[in-house]
Parts: C-alpha cells; sequence; structure tokens
C-alpha cells in the first residue's frame, strides 16, 4: 500500500492528479493493476488516503500549536504563525496543492474536506474558549469552522495566482483573520 501511495506522489507531482492514471500508478509502484484495485477501487480512493494524511499532519500541527495558550494575544500570534506556516506547506511541497485540487473536484472528498474544517475548528475553539464570555461559546465556534475553511479557499486561491499576488492575499487574510480573533477575544 505505501509503494502505491508513494508513487500515486510522485506522479501527482510530476503530471498533477487529473493526468494520473491507475496503470501508470500501478507500474510505477510495481504491483499489478489487480492489486492497486485491491487496496483502492479508484483515483479518488488514492486521492482520498493522501488527502487525509496531509489533513491528519495539518491537524496535527494545529493540536499542537494551540496547546497552553496563555491570553488572547498569545492566541492571537500563534495563530497567525500557523497561517504562515499552513500558506508555507503548499508552497514547498507543490505535490500537496495537486492532491488538494483533486479533492475539490469529487463530492465525497469535498465532504471530508468539510469533516476536517469542522475538526480543526473544534481544536481551535477549544483553545481559544478561555478567552471568550460563555455568552459568544457559540460564535466562537461558528467563526472558527468559518476560519478553518476560508483558511483552505485563502491558501487554495493564493498558490493558484502569481506568487507576489498570493502573497499579498495571505497578508490580507491574515489581517481580516486577526481582526476577526481581536473582535471575539476582546483584545
Amino acid at each position: 500500500m505505501e509503494r502505491i501511495l508513494t508513487a500515486a506522489t510522485e506522479l501527482i507531482a510530476e503530471t498533477g492528479s487529473d493526468a494520473v492514471r491507475m496503470t501508470e500508478v500501478a507500474e510505477r509502484a510495481g504491483v499489478p493493476i489487480g492489486s492497486l484495485y485491491q487496496y483502492f477501487p479508484d483515483k479518488p480512493a488514492i486521492l482520498r488516503t493522501l488527502a487525509m494524511r496531509v489533513m491528519e499532519r495539518v491537524r496535527d500541527g494545529l493540536r499542537l500549536n494551540l496547546e497552553g495558550v496563555k491570553s488572547p494575544a498569545d492566541a492571537i500570534a500563534r495563530i497567525d504563525a500557523i497561517m504562515v506556516g499552513y500558506y508555507n506547506l503548499f508552497l514547498t511541497e507543490p505535490v500537496t496543492r495537486d492532491i488538494w485540487s483533486g479533492t475539490q473536484s469529487d463530492k465525497a472528498l469535498q465532504e471530508l474536506d468539510i469533516e476536517d474544517s469542522r475538526r480543526n475548528a473544534q481544536i481551535f475553539s477549544a483553545a481559544l474558549k478561555n478567552f471568550v464570555p460563555r455568552r459568544n461559546h457559540a460564535r466562537l465556534e461558528a467563526a472558527s469552522f468559518l476560519l478553518m475553511q476560508l483558511s483552505g479557499a485563502a491558501v487554495r486561491l493564493a498558490i493558484a495566482v502569481d506568487r507576489q499576488e498570493g502573497d499579498r492575499l495571505i497578508e490580507e487574510y491574515r489581517c481580516i483573520m486577526n481582526r476577526e480573533l481581536e473582535s471575539l477575544l476582546g483584545n
């Protein structure tokens, strides 16, 4: 299974997810096509597995970076740094971008993306809850979900345009996110 995923990742990096064919993955992995289909019934199954790995990596980083937040200012600074790191992940690992692009063309993978945003929002709002009045917890949860989903959209847009414009877009998104967080956290 790992050979198949490695082969798929290499091919996606070379040609993009749309151009990858199952027969090419099997050839690159050195496995019979029937064995490939035993593990992955179709290309979206491969993309789903690869996307889930990226999602888990991002979620683990989010959890780790928000652990032990000490103040609203600390939270805002950490979240800003997380956003910069998230953008850099897509810039430094282009295959991640292609995997992500592949998820947007499949309904099941879109649902996986939304569920990932929900799970990240739970981590996000849990880290900030102590700094938000109880009466605003529902707003915090809704804003957290939106910010997680919009962060992915902002990064996808930023990597789809030229680098200079992408950098400006991410800078502006960071300002928008920081203003929302300041509003929520009363900072």
